[in-house]
């Protein structure tokens, strides 16, 4: 056997070899392996109770109090709330272009003289131009989902930033959901729950690792191709 072929062979083998240790290792244990961003983990409450300057009032509220009309909703850093995902995006665009031009030009020589021997017909011409162009785009999305967040951050103006993550461990894979936002306190219901259409600057993420989303991506090869193919 030629050099050759003995280094093809073993590159080959140890294709081979690498792709049964792959399908032989336990897939939750690689579903597990899952890089956790920073900004969506849960935010504890402060330890230590806020200091309250005495006034010389006899009733001097503690850290945790909280008044009759405020009720248990969640206005401190670290209280949880639900956030209901209910996103539906439609958009669609339509684009419809044509044009046309043309003209003429014809010399008709003189009946008589030395250039009486021109054809008029060789002296005509012509330019005709037409264009016709046609575009359609569109995308629809949905998301449904509930998720509990934690106030990570509560400001002077009545809103509070709110972040968290929820993780699934499947069957066939990882899927997490994650969203951050800036919720107005007052419109928290007396069940700690907020549509998130009532959140600002909110960053929704929901994506998944494991068998199906790999089945459902192109190969690597075939992406090559599609990036370096000029048709």
């Amino acid at each position: 056997m030629s050099p050759s072929m003995q280094i093809a062979t073993r590159i080959l083998g140890a294709l081979a070899g690498a792709a049964l240790v792959n399908a032989l290792l336990p897939y939750p244990a690689h579903a597990r392996r899952v890089v956790r961003p920073s900004g969506f983990e849960a935010t504890l409450p402060v330890v230590a109770p806020e200091v309250v300057p005495a006034n010389g009032a006899i009733f001097q509220p503690a850290g945790g109090y909280a008044a009759l009309y405020e009720g248990l909703r969640a206005r401190r850093i670290g209280d949880p709330l639900t956030i209901r995902l209910v996103e539906s995006t439609s958009a669609s665009k339509a684009v419809n272009a044509k044009s046309q031009k043309g003209g003429d030009a014809s010399i008709t020589p003189p009946s008589a003289g030395p250039l009486s021997f021109l054809n008029p017909n060789a002296l005509k011409a012509g330019s005709a131009s037409s264009f016709n162009g046609q575009g359609n785009a569109g995308q629809t999305s949905t998301l449904t989902a509930t998720l509990a967040v934690t106030i990570a951050e509560v400001r002077a103006n009545g809103t509070a930033l709110v972040r968290g993550e929820k993780q699934m461990l499947l069957s066939q894979g990882n899927e997490w959901v994650r969203f951050s936002g800036i919720v107005r306190l007052a419109d928290v219901d007396a069940d700690n729950t907020v549509p998130s259409s009532r959140i600002a600057d909110a960053h929704m993420e929901y994506s998944g690792k494991g068998a199906l989303q790999t089945a459902s991506r192109q190969g690597w090869l075939g992406r090559f191709f599609n990036r370096i193919s000029p048709f």
